[in-house]
């Protein structure tokens, strides 16, 4: 019967770079399928292809008030801060104190 390496059948060599080659292949197949995961697994733009749009600071402290989870007070003053304004502390006078 005739081999194709020859008489003397596949060399060391032989089987060594037929492991590496399968351990590449492999490795490449498995970073595939992740690399497919990840990608479906993003979440899409909308169909317009639009980006989402995050509402600002002031919008969701401006929910917070209408949805009556803050007091007006509250309200003033976290959108001073936001503002780069100092709000009033406590013991601060107010104009009405003059």
């Amino acid at each position: 019967m005739m081999f194709w390496y020859g008489d003397e059948g596949m060399s060391g060599w032989g089987y060594a770079l037929m492991t590496v080659g399968m351990v590449l292949f492999w490795v490449l197949v498995l970073a595939g399928v992740i690399l497919t995961v990840r990608y479906l697994a993003q979440p899409s733009a909308p169909v317009g292809g639009a980006p989402i749009v995050r509402p600002s600071a002031e919008h969701v402290l401006a929910e917070r008030f209408a949805r009556g989870e803050i007091d007006a007070d509250e309200y003033h003053h976290r959108l001073a801060t936001l503002r780069g304004g100092i709000g009033p502390g406590p013991g601060a006078n107010s104009p009405g104190d003059l």
